[in-house]
């Protein structure tokens, strides 16, 4: 007799619904962020600290999109098994712990930090609302993910007086508008039967790719811009061609409009884009630590 699959453990399915792996499309760039601006030399504790306040953030971010998209994803093919895996009370247990943790993160931190931490989490929850209102919802991701590389950077100057942290979220928008426009090409009939705004819905995929593809033309040249004004060396401008590869890649799987093909770019290419970038500033900076020993 056949027994019962055992249900995974709360952990995995919290990753699940939350879509922990996805957390390489941002911490990667609040890690650059934070080698350029301490120069690279971070203290254990100041890392620390950044890495729990920039997963704790994601956490209360994710949680906040499932919770208002509840309904919706009931609805929606390719999201309907996401309500099975936690219930609204833990999700919003969950949201409500991993603020308190954002919260603490900060304050561990520097004082900027703490006070500016209200103002990232409603920018990474307001996100989540933008589908009911606009066709540019993926300009509102990428501000949230851009608010990753300016986060770091106050954490360890204590100030955004700099050019380096706009210039690299500036680059984080366009990439991930552009990433997020294509992605949404899988919902355009669902988004358009339920009245939802995106871009693909409102002004077909074509025109969605179109974008995309400008965006990350854009995306391209302001990493290579911020590779110069950090003053970055040889890692990082091989990181930047192959993050240019990558990108080529990307688009011509999406031209095939295939699910299977797009959903390998979304996450694939995007993890190899932000890990490749973070290499080449970790090969930079350990280079130039030797130099000047």
């Amino acid at each position: 007799m056949d027994t019962p699959a055992a249900r995974p453990p709360f952990l995995q399915r919290l990753g699940t619904f939350i879509r922990f792996s996805h957390t390489v499309f941002a911490l990667p760039f609040a890690l650059i962020s934070m080698l350029v601006a301490g120069e690279g030399r971070v203290t254990s504790r100041a890392f620390g600290w950044i890495l729990l306040s920039a997963a704790a953030a994601r956490t209360v971010a994710m949680c906040f999109n499932r919770l208002v998209d509840w309904e919706i994803d009931k609805r929606n093919p390719r999201t309907e098994g996401r309500h099975k895996l936690v219930s609204k009370s833990q999700a919003w247990l969950t949201l409500v712990l991993s603020g308190a943790l954002t919260f603490f993160a900060t304050y561990n931190l520097n004082s900027l930090c703490f006070g500016l931490t209200p103002l990232m989490l409603v920018i990474l929850c307001f996100y989540s609302l933008t589908k009911r209102f606009t066709a540019f919802s993926h300009l509102f991701l990428g501000i949230a993910l851009a608010v990753a590389p300016a986060g770091a950077w106050v954490a360890i100057k204590a100030s955004l007086w700099a050019l380096e942290p706009f210039v690299l979220g500036f680059a984080v928008l366009a990439w991930t508008f552009g990433f997020d426009l294509i992605y949404s090409t899988l919902d355009s009939d669902f988004d358009r039967q339920h009245g939802l705004f995106s871009f693909p819905s409102r002004y077909g995929i074509p025109a969605a790719l179109r974008l995309a593809k400008s965006l990350h033309v854009i995306a391209a040249l302001t990493f290579i811009a911020f590779g110069w004004v950090a003053r970055l060396g040889p890692g990082y401008s091989v990181a930047c061609v192959i993050t240019l590869g990558a990108l080529l890649w990307e688009h011509r799987l999406a031209a095939t409009l295939d699910p299977g093909q797009i959903n390998r770019a979304f996450f694939q290419i995007n993890a190899l884009v932000s890990m490749t970038l973070l290499a080449g500033t970790l090969i930079d900076f350990k280079a130039w630590r030797f130099l000047s020993f």
